[in-house]
């Protein structure tokens, strides 16, 4: 049999570390349905503004937009619909602690596919930044990217 080609798909949140400072991240995997896996293979997901919340003792990402698959019929998934995240009970139960915690929330970082052909989800336990917070990270950034002209 012929090798697939392999091309690896990384959908990132960008603005999820500007405005979050990361404490800890887990690695998630996702219930999906249909043809949700087939787009996001495609590369057409997208993190903004996704974030996760707690039903009971079970975790769901809730913003997380898999568009529709064009080539799907009568099979289509909902877009915007909440995806259960599988952890293990120890991170769970860590997490919900940690979410009952003041200025603590769960946001969704990256999603990518494994090695065996899974998707996963990159969640992360954040704080969120002030402006001030916010400026420095900026001023940090253009500090860099001078340095890096000078040399």
């Amino acid at each position: 049999m012929a090798k697939q080609k392999e091309h690896k798909v990384e959908i990132r949140n960008k603005r999820a570390s500007f405005d979050y400072e990361f404490l800890e991240t887990y690695v998630a995997g996702i219930v999906l349905v249909g043809t949700e896996i087939k787009s996001i293979r495609a590369g057409k997901a997208s993190l903004v503004d996704a974030y996760c919340y707690f039903v009971g003792n079970e975790l769901f990402v809730k913003g997380m937009n898999v568009a529709t698959y064009f080539w799907g019929s009568w099979g289509q998934h909902e877009p915007l619909r909440d995806r259960k995240l599988l952890l293990t009970r120890r991170e769970l139960r860590h997490l919900h602690q940690s979410v009952k915690e003041k200025g603590l929330t769960i946001v969704a970082t990256k999603l990518f596919i494994s090695d065996e052909g899974y998707a996963k989800l990159v969640v992360a336990l954040a704080r969120g930044k002030k402006e001030f917070d916010k400026r420095h990270t900026i001023k940090e950034k253009d500090m860099r990217r001078e340095m890096d002209r000078g040399e």
